[in-house]
């Protein structure tokens, strides 16, 4: 298996303290705070440690304060409910005593009933797109502010190739993104979920910056998500190409909305994302 997933799969591996107790490390991916993704899949990985024989069809999940790259994260969980069908958990993130993190999912054993779903758009292939976020040139490098230069040097367990490029353009507030492991992964529902999980933070709040010229390229952008939900449909595998289909329908008081679907490259609809945020300008002096 690639380095880049052994490291990643290993940082959504939590350790147990006690009964509904666990902890997990952090990783420093260039941003100032704990990457929000990574948050998501350990909270998920925590939740899922103690359920039995279902599989998580959706979260919903608050960042309440920064997270500290430099220290580990524990994550108390809550058996709110064990139902016949259904299973329902709280967690909660705390880092030097304080919540930094909350989330409610649920889980659901497997059964048939009604199926239908939107048409995936019409997009190229991820094959005939270059991946911006693998190498950029040295020359764009030397011009972006170091957080986000620090975030393009670090290896990265995914590769993307976004339809419509990364530059900051003043356009519709949409975009599509191809997206995929960079190798392959066990046949496990479960472990799927909880890397889409973690990859669903990426790109969709900078969506709501596209009708305004900027993105999180310049210096003087504050962006942090305030909150996250996450909804699984059908069976997928982030080892293969997922479709990010991401559109904005907001941006006001100083937050963006995002919403997204996930589609597997046959046209399946996987599963859909929103998220809000705050996205502040500073002022120039």
């Amino acid at each position: 298996m690639d380095q880049r997933l052994k490291d990643l799969l290993a940082l959504l591996e939590l350790e147990q303290l006690e009964v509904n107790l666990f902890r997990g490390e952090s990783r420093d991916i260039g941003a100032p705070q704990v990457f929000g993704g990574q948050v998501l899949g350990q909270a998920l990985s925590a939740a899922a440690a103690t359920v039995e024989a279902r599989v998580v069809h959706s979260l919903h999940a608050y960042f309440l304060r920064r997270g500290d790259c430099n220290a580990p994260i524990v994550y108390q969980v809550d058996r709110s409910l064990d139902g016949h069908s259904f299973t329902n958990r709280r967690v909660v993130a705390i880092q030097h005593g304080e919540q930094i993190f909350n989330m409610t999912a649920s889980f659901q054993v497997s059964e048939a009933g009604f199926d239908h779903q939107i048409a995936m758009p019409a997009v190229p292939p991820p094959e005939s797109l270059p991946d911006p976020l693998e190498g950029p040139p040295a020359a764009l490098l030397e011009r972006l502010p170091e957080r986000v230069r620090r975030f393009f040097e670090q290896p990265r367990p995914f590769e993307f190739r976004p339809v419509q490029g990364i530059d900051p353009q003043r356009t519709a507030p949409e975009r599509q993104i191809w997206f995929r492991a960079v190798g392959a992964l066990a046949n496990e529902e479960m472990l799927h979920r909880r890397l889409l999980a973690y990859v669903s933070d990426f790109f969709l709040l900078d969506t709501a910056t596209l009708p305004h010229g900027t993105s999180l390229l310049r210096p003087d952008l504050v962006m942090a998500s305030i909150d996250h939900a996450l909804w699984f449909h059908r069976p997928l595998r982030v080892d293969d190409w997922l479709l990010y289909a991401i559109e904005s329908p907001s941006a006001s008081g100083a937050r963006g909305f995002a919403r997204a679907s996930v589609f597997a490259r046959d046209g399946r609809l996987v599963a859909s994302a929103a998220q809000e945020g705050l996205v502040r300008q500073r002022q120039r002096t």
